[in-house]
């Protein structure tokens, strides 16, 4: 019988099978990375603290600071 609200390790399983299948084996490692950096920066962001770094300034002189 099925409840709703409880994941057992059956359906992570699925899930992950269907992950794998669905963005393939190299693409895996790029999500990952990009969900951690997610949750780092919701995390700092939670506790106040703001390290964004600045943005370097651009070569193309057809772009002016304003």
């Amino acid at each position: 019988m099925f409840t709703l609200g409880v994941v057992g390790p059956g359906q992570i399983i699925i899930v992950l099978v269907i992950v794998l299948l669905f963005f393939g084996g190299k693409k895996i490692p790029e999500l990952m990375k990009g969900l951690g950096q997610g949750i780092k920066e919701f995390k700092d962001a939670s506790k106040g603290e703001d390290k964004t770094e600045p943005l370097e300034k651009s070569s193309d002189p057809k772009i002016e600071e304003k």
